[in-house]
């Protein structure tokens, strides 16, 4: 299958690189792993989100004859071609065919790829009933049942506040929001977005729906306890030692952009970030010649900042730089709110001494902090311990022992994910150009 521009990632920044490129009559295709478009900050479909912009992208898109989705597909392999990039894509067939791997051919590729969250180890957060908060809210949003449940939502950032205000939606008795931040640099924040007065706005209408919930700054876990269940969580509360009765833990520490597709791809990445992300110049292309970059991946920066991006990425891909030159202003304002963001909810110290010398860190290969603790580095720990060798590929440790640790994992290892051997054997690799 041909396509002139092809968005990986059906979000905000996917949805409106879409819209902008599909205005000049492009051929675009657009892959997303989830059932349908939205991604994790308008996740259950655009058409049935709140926001306004969610739903007009949605009507633009689906009434244009030149764009094409493909939803549940996840992107296994990348390769070039002279004039422009092939992929092997992985799609979920029916239930008796399973995956269905084919080759996507596209002169243009914009990468919308999003964030995955943070998620660090503590004593018991291998329990049933502990999640992560943007994990929590995406299982409630798909139909996981919190109706009646106790839970306490900690960790950092504003995303706290969102979380709790879904779950609450959806019947759950949300006790407590521990936000580790200190109360000064709370403070700090708040002023500043009187910079972006829309914040302000969904700033005050979040904590009208929170008004029963316990909201504590300067606070954390610092572990959780249960035999076969969570039942309790022991957390530090502005410098005091408390345990909280809940049936749930929503734990988040933030979310880092998600560049494996990037680096696969051999665009390079700015190292001097908390977390790598993609490098971008004003028209958000990245250092491969026809792959551009918008959103998290970029980033993390929020909805505002995504779409304003991928406007940006789309109207350049399709040769309209007037157009995108539009959105310059845009994507200034919000990425000053992001850069604000990053500043004033930086993790603290404590967070690294939480995990005890049996606490598991990787999860899928049983690898506990006692045991990295023996090793120097990602690939020794690696090598020794199986540590991200497991079904994640590390996407979840890795973040986590760059914290710890501050190692560098591998990034943009092909194949990209899971798959067939049949998947891989769809390339003639002999008439293709890895990409190194």
């Amino acid at each position: 299958m041909n396509s002139d521009i092809l968005i990986i990632g059906a979000g905000p920044a996917g949805l409106a690189a879409a819209a902008a490129a599909a205005d000049a009559g492009k051929q675009i295709d657009i892959i997303d792993d989830n059932f349908m478009s939205g991604g994790q900050i308008w996740r259950g479909g655009a058409q049935q989100q709140r926001d306004p912009r969610a739903q007009a992208l949605w009507h633009k898109l689906t009434n244009k004859n030149n764009v094409r989705f493909h939803f549940q597909s996840k992107v296994i392999h990348t390769c070039r071609k002279n004039d422009g990039y092939e992929l092997i894509v992985e799609t979920q067939g029916a239930s008796q065919s399973g995956m269905q791997s084919h080759v996507l051919s596209a002169k243009k590729i914009i990468l919308c790829t999003g964030a995955r969250e943070l998620l660090l180890p503590f004593p018991g957060w291998t329990l049933p009933g502990v999640t992560g908060a943007g994990g929590l809210q995406a299982l409630s949003k798909a139909g996981y049942p919190v109706a009646g449940k106790r839970i306490v939502v900690a960790g950092s950032g504003p995303l706290l506040l969102a979380v709790a205000a879904s779950l609450i939606e959806r019947g759950a008795q949300v006790t407590h929001i521990l936000e580790q931040t200190p109360f000064s640099q709370l403070c700090q924040f708040g002023l500043g977005l009187l910079a972006t007065p829309s914040k302000i706005s969904q700033a005050i209408g979040l904590w009208r729906s929170l008004k029963s919930v316990t909201y504590r700054s300067n606070s954390y876990v610092q572990a959780a306890s249960g035999t076969d269940k969570l039942t309790s969580v022991r957390v530090n509360m502005q410098g005091e030692e408390r345990e909280i009765a809940c049936d749930m833990l929503a734990c988040g520490y933030g979310l880092i952009p998600n560049v494996d597709i990037a680096a696969a791809l051999a665009c390079e990445l700015d190292a001097n970030s908390n977390y790598p992300r993609v490098k971008v110049d004003e028209w958000q292309a990245t250092t491969q010649d026809g792959i551009y970059c918008a959103g998290e991946g970029t980033g993390v920066g929020g909805v505002d900042l995504a779409l304003a991006e991928g406007a940006i990425a789309g109207n350049a891909a399709s040769n309209q730089k007037t157009q995108a030159e539009h959105y310059f202003a845009e994507r200034d304002t919000w990425k000053k709110f992001a850069q604000r963001l990053h500043r004033d909810f930086t993790l603290r110290d404590e967070l690294r001494q939480l995990a005890s010398a049996d606490t598991i860190v990787c999860r899928c290969e049983d690898v506990s902090f006692g045991q990295l603790q023996q090793h120097r580095d990602w690939r020794d720990a690696k090598l020794h311990t199986r540590c991200g060798m497991g079904a994640c590929q590390g996407r979840l440790c890795g973040a986590a022992n760059r914290f710890l640790f501050s190692w560098e994992k591998d990034l943009g290892r092909l194949p990209l994910s899971s798959a067939k051997i049949g998947s891989l054997q769809i390339l003639n690799t002999e008439q293709k150009t890895p990409i190194n």
